[in-house]
């Protein structure tokens, strides 16, 4: 698993916390706790967000489905806020508002 930091200095700090974890001068409970806190996080997205990255995207609901592996149907109640995201769909989601459709393209 790769895991997602917020920024280069959480990085470094976490390698350092993973070091001192190894060495037995912080336990378990503290680096799991530890690890949120760096990690990237992955918030709700109301309908209307969305339906703007699917349009800033400047792609039909079929395609923006077809990239999430998802139906046209679930993309369509996402947007009328009749479901809401959830795990995976949440987290690619989440990659395309920080980076973009291209970030979840197949090469």
């Amino acid at each position: 698993m790769t895991k997602k930091y917020r920024s280069g200095a959480l990085v470094a700090l976490h390698k350092t916390a993973e070091g001192l974890h190894k060495t037995g001068l912080v336990d378990r409970k503290t680096m799991r706790d530890f690890d949120v806190s760096c990690l990237t996080t992955v918030r709700p997205l109301c309908a209307k967000e969305i339906a703007d990255l699917r349009e800033r995207a400047g792609v039909s609901q079929a395609v923006f489905a077809s990239y999430l592996n998802v139906t046209v149907g679930l993309v369509s109640q996402w947007e009328r806020d009749e479901k809401t995201p959830r795990g995976p769909s949440l987290k690619l989601l989440a990659l395309v508002r920080n980076k973009g459709l291209d970030a979840i393209a197949q090469n």
